[in-house]
């Protein structure tokens, strides 16, 4: 039952992993992209270490997989974030499509939400 279990995970993890390689090809802009990557490659990350873990048992290998998993779980989200913030501050522009800009709002400046007003030429 364990093995089965292992393997469920390890596929599932797999899943997940290959979810957020498509999010990344798929999504319009850096913050979603960034969202896709954290959350698929964090569990599909953890789902194959748990996986390895349940198959190998508390063996130097087990133990190994459930540090890396740890790290994973802990590590990647606070990565993504600080990237994330440094992305805004910097001022990438959000998908023109993004209905709300709670960051703008929150510090009462100008908009980051691309209008496509770049990609047209100035009139003089």
């Amino acid at each position: 039952m364990t093995s089965f279990i292992g393997w469920a995970s390890i596929v599932v993890g797999v899943g997940f992993t290959l979810l957020g390689c498509l999010g990344l090809v798929r999504f319009p802009d850096l913050y979603n992209r960034m969202q896709a990557a954290t959350k698929c490659v964090t569990l599909g990350t953890c789902g194959i270490m748990f996986g390895i873990f349940l198959l190998s048992g508390f063996n130097a290998l087990g133990i190994k997989a459930l540090v890396c998993a740890v790290f994973v779980l802990i590590t990647v989200p606070v990565a993504a974030h600080a990237l994330g913030r440094g992305a805004l501050v910097f001022g990438v522009k959000l998908w023109k499509g993004t209905v709300k800009d709670q960051f703008t709002e929150d510090r009462g400046g100008e908009s980051i939400v691309d209008t496509g007003a770049a990609d047209k030429p100035e009139e003089t």
